[in-house]
């Protein structure tokens, strides 16, 4: 079975906590991610948003751009004003061959806003989770009818957080909308990551391989800390240097057939943990549990013509 792996430059830049951001240029964030053994790198907010702009970056650091956040919000706004505004982001991956868009859903959360504790999240009825499952696969299938195809991105602090609401997205929306499995958020958000793989792999298109701290999680007081203060203690990292067990994870994703992207995304303090020596970290812990679970990793970085 063949992986690849990739990173988020959350590590190096937060687009949410302007202080957990070095001061590192889109090119020294590839270098450095492509020094540690990563052929792939996810978008982030120093990208340029034209393929003439991006592709010699990416060639120049003998990379690929392995997926990118759009911030969805079908749970409160209409198909039409997404598809608007995601149609330039479908256009430029495809122009960079990228290989999904991550659904990260924005509406009615509280993932970005640091004065509401993680207690306060919204909570969707039965009824409006159907609907809004109903209305992802809709959405989805309309972009890969573009080109392009999505992954859902269940959240900390967004409306698909426990365990019970991905299940019951996952039980209302159809094929149309791929998954995105994040081992550090499922976590988090007290579920078993080796129950959900086992319940959704047929779905599941692309893997965040984030760890967690938690010790750092377990002493969080939702009622008055919020998500991005628990990201600012260092409730995540990258695996190896935190509490799950990647070799099991890694092994569960190889016992349903998966192939793909592993990304690490890990967003914490670039000052307190340097990105380079996290990114390190990291890739031999994957490596190290890749070759466990029988993965050939892929090293191949930018296509050569």
């Amino acid at each position: 079975m063949k992986a690849k792996l990739g990173m988020s430059p959350i590590a190096w830049w937060n687009d949410d906590l302007a202080e957990l951001s070095d001061d590192v240029s889109l090119e020294e964030c590839l270098r450095q991610s492509r020094s540690a053994g990563f052929t792939g790198m996810e978008q982030g907010r120093r990208f340029p948003t034209t393929p003439q702009e991006m592709l010699p970056i990416l060639k120049a650091a003998d990379v690929t751009l392995c997926g990118g956040w759009f911030s969805g919000t079908l749970v409160n706004e209409d198909l039409a004003a997404n598809k608007r505004r995601i149609q330039p982001m479908i256009d430029l991956f495809k122009a960079v061959d990228a290989p999904c868009i991550v659904y990260g859903e924005v509406g009615r959360s509280i993932q970005g806003d640091r004065s509401k504790p993680l207690a306060t999240k919204a909570v969707l009825s039965g009824d409006e989770m159907k609907a809004y499952a109903r209305k992802l696969t809709e959405f989805g299938e309309w972009c890969a009818g573009q080109g392009m195809p999505l992954a859902y991105h269940h959240h900390m602090a967004a409306v698909v957080q426990f365990e019970h609401e991905l299940d019951a997205f996952m039980n209302h929306s159809g094929e149309g909308i791929p998954l995105l499995l994040d081992a550090g958020h499922l976590a988090f958000a007290g579920g078993d990551v080796l129950r959900a793989i086992d319940r959704h792999h047929k779905r599941i298109s692309h893997v965040h391989v984030k760890d967690v701290r938690m010790d750092v999680i377990k002493g969080l007081d939702w009622t008055k800390q919020s998500f991005l203060d628990a990201v600012a203690l260092g409730a995540f990292t990258v695996p190896g240097d935190g509490s799950l067990d990647f070799g099991a994870i890694v092994q569960k994703f190889a016992d349903h057939g998966y192939e793909g992207w592993f990304v690490v995304e890990a967003e914490q303090d670039p000052k307190k943990n340097p990105p380079l020596k996290m990114a390190q970290v990291g890739h031999k812990e994957l490596m190290r549990v890749m070759t466990a679970a029988g993965y050939t990793v892929e090293t191949q970085g930018f296509p050569v013509a």
